[in-house]
């Protein structure tokens, strides 16, 4: 198995920089898709700047899948419009099409074929010369460091460098806008980091818009200029990291586990200065979202030292995607992907998450 790189650098980690004033280089216009009598999208609309990187944040099943395979011309739209680079994918699909680099959320690179050879076929398909194929593989397999790699056979490759060698290979044509489908999903972290430094590094080096779908708070916290919420279909918030995190009232999080919390602790927690909401999240532990973390802390702790109620744990810590999230939908998206895992549920022929 191929070692990975290191990744606890901050090189390639910073966002890039954006134009607000510049083109939309992707148009979403209240578009809707429906399996029968099941709205997967629920007239959705948005707008990508060019040069911007666009998160679409939910839980699976939340549509986010379905919204890109309608924008990459893979499945009709129900009603609406969506237009990639001024072109309508409905009327222009072949136009569409050429603009864009579209990564999916499976492995999809050929066991058996050479990292390059998965390059070169690539190439080939969307008719790239031979004298700019050679540049542009080289190019990008600097880029994501796989240089070294580039006889090697794929199957022996890491997830995670498998993963770096399809965004690779989604490039190879030189798009103009990029779509990635949860691209670090069962990724290790270590992994996970070298994909962000990696996207990070193309991104500066390459006029890029791209759009990102993940389940990941941190993941879209760290890479994205915009993130728009997507829940049951429905975009529910958009707007940057941190302004979505200081629409959440309460500026600070308190995460605190008691050891035997009588029955009515919740309502006790609410009474304290400052507090917005208070979620019980099971086994003692209670997240605590306020204006003033130092002063509700203090008052935390002195409620429980007279009430016998002996703290385990305690921490503080600003307000997260995660809280933005349960204010808007009414729950934790982790607890929605616990769900996802725990249940199997039947598909309708044709129906994406």
């Amino acid at each position: 198995m191929m070692s990975e790189p290191n990744p606890h650098t901050n090189h390639g980690l910073e966002k890039p920089v954006y134009d607000p004033a510049a083109p939309s280089a992707i148009e979403v216009d209240h578009i809707v898709k429906k399996y029968g009598d099941f709205t997967a999208v629920d007239d959705v609309s948005f707008s990508v700047k060019e040069g911007e990187i666009f998160g679409l944040l939910g839980p699976n099943g939340a549509g986010k899948s379905t919204l890109i395979r309608m924008m990459t011309t893979l499945i009709p739209i129900t009603s609406g419009k969506a237009r990639i680079g001024g072109h309508d994918v409905a009327k222009e699909p072949n136009a569409a099409r050429r603009m864009i680099g579209v990564i999916p959320q499976a492995l999809t690179s050929d066991l058996d074929l050479t990292v390059e050879e998965n390059m070169n076929i690539y190439a080939k398909l969307y008719d790239v010369p031979a004298k700019e194929r050679k540049k542009s593989i080289d190019e990008l397999l600097e880029l994501v460091d796989l240089i070294k790699w580039r006889d090697a056979a794929t199957k022996t490759l890491s997830g995670g460098m498998r993963r770096r060698l399809e965004i690779a290979r989604g490039l190879v044509h030189h798009p103009h806008i990029f779509f990635l489908d949860e691209p670090t999903t069962g990724l290790d972290p270590v992994s996970r980091v070298a994909v962000w430094e990696m996207l990070g590094n193309i991104k500066e080096h390459r006029q890029l818009t791209i759009l990102i779908t993940t389940h990941y708070m941190d993941e879209a916290d760290r890479l994205c200029d915009r993130i728009a919420i997507v829940d049951h279909g429905k975009l529910v918030a958009l707007d940057a990291p941190a302004a979505l995190k200081a629409s959440v009232p309460g500026s600070n999080v308190i995460e605190a586990q008691f050891e035997n919390p009588p029955a009515n602790w919740e309502q006790r927690l609410h009474t304290l200065d400052e507090v917005t909401s208070v979620q019980h999240e099971g086994a003692g532990m209670y997240r605590v979202l306020t204006g003033n973390g130092s002063r509700t802390t203090t008052q935390l702790v002195e409620m429980a030292v007279q009430s016998g109620v002996p703290v385990k744990s305690l921490s503080v810590q600003n307000t997260t995607l995660d809280d933005v999230f349960v204010h808007y939908t009414g729950r934790q998206l982790r607890d929605e992907l616990q769900k996802a895992y725990a249940f199997v549920m039947p598909q309708r022929p044709g129906l994406q998450p």
